[in-house]
């Protein structure tokens, strides 16, 4: 596991597996002083405090730090329920089985205002987080990090809790951070934005959430999850609009605005 400030999560999600593996390691960023640290030692995590290098080198750094045969990653808003622990300790127990494969995926279950999501765009998710020592690393483009695996990845049916999303300020919050890193990394690309990605993308994500995914069955919270990922798809390519035409101009982002104005 990698963590920043998480005391009111980290002993949520420790406590899901504390019982059942053989070690627990903790890369937690070096300037946290919240208190989770002393919430993973409790639980019997190693803890080790390192300078924050993005997610996929500090996963990979976890996870090199990590001795048993078969490695697990899991993040400060999950839990492993008992019917994929259940799972996974059948599965690993089949010499015949884990020998074929590298990996093992399961899908993942988010909370959200007072529900399990299981339609639209956040379900199944589909997570690849359990792997044999050597057959796979950390890779992607941060802050998306992806397993990447050597060898076949076998497929379970016992799903991973997750709680990264449990109210709608959450998931606003998270809309700046998000659409930056993705206007840094299309501008460094020289991505162009077109009439079809201000337009058609949003409402594509819409339809294909909300209607073709099902994610209507979600009640208002899906209408919801729907709606604001066409919106942060908006905003992303709005940004990224802005981005060229602030650079066009020949003017750092934010230039021109005075002091209180919003």
């Amino acid at each position: 596991m990698i963590s920043g400030a998480e005391a009111g999560r980290i002993g949520r999600a420790l406590e899901s597996v504390a019982d059942w593996t053989s070690e627990l390691i903790v890369v937690l960023n070096e300037e946290v002083r919240d208190g989770t640290e002393e919430i993973a030692r409790r639980h019997g995590a190693k803890v080790f405090r390192e300078p924050w290098k993005g997610h996929i080198a500090q996963k990979n750094s976890a996870a090199e730090k990590a001795a048993g045969e078969w490695l697990f990653g899991l993040d400060a808003d999950e839990t492993v329920s008992p019917g994929l622990r259940a799972e996974i300790e059948s599965a690993l127990a089949r010499p015949t089985l884990n020998e074929r494969v590298a990996a093992f995926s399961f899908p993942r279950v988010s909370w959200f205002c007072g529900r399990w999501i299981r339609h639209g765009d956040w379900y199944p998710d589909r997570q690849t987080r359990l792997w044999r020592r050597g057959r796979a690393c950390w890779g992607g483009i941060d802050p998306h990090d992806k397993l990447m695996v050597d060898g076949a990845v076998g497929k379970l049916r016992g799903e991973l809790h997750h709680f990264s999303a449990e109210s709608i300020n959450r998931r606003l919050q998270k809309i700046i951070p998000f659409s930056d890193e993705f206007v840094r990394q299309h501008s460094d690309a020289g991505r162009r934005p077109g009439p079809f990605d201000l337009v058609g993308r949003p409402w594509w994500r819409f339809l294909r959430a909300y209607v073709i995914r099902r994610g209507f069955l979600d009640g208002w919270q899906g209408y919801y999850i729907a709606s604001h990922t066409a919106f942060a798809t908006l905003a992303r390519y709005a940004k990224l609009c802005e981005a060229r035409q602030t650079a066009a101009a020949g003017k750092p982002a934010g230039a021109g605005q005075r002091g209180g104005e919003t």
